[in-house]
């Protein structure tokens, strides 16, 4: 299949609202990763969990990267 065969009409409103929402979770997570003075484990691997395990990173650094005091 080559892509001028492909059906961007119905491919686009799906992929969107996803991409958003990552970049969404991303930027927030990382704004938190900054301004947070203590995370659980060292910062460096939650910077690389976070933009790299794409919509899964930002989520479990809310969940388990974060230190509650």
């Amino acid at each position: 299949m080559e892509l001028s065969q492909v059906n961007w009409e119905f491919i686009i409103p799906i992929v969107a609202p996803i991409i958003l929402i990552q970049l969404i979770l991303l930027t927030i997570a990382i704004i938190d990763l900054v301004r947070i003075e203590k995370v659980n484990g060292p910062k460096w691997v939650w910077i690389i969990v976070i933009l790299f395990v794409n919509i899964v990173g930002p989520i479990l650094y809310f969940v388990i990267g974060r230190r509650n005091n």
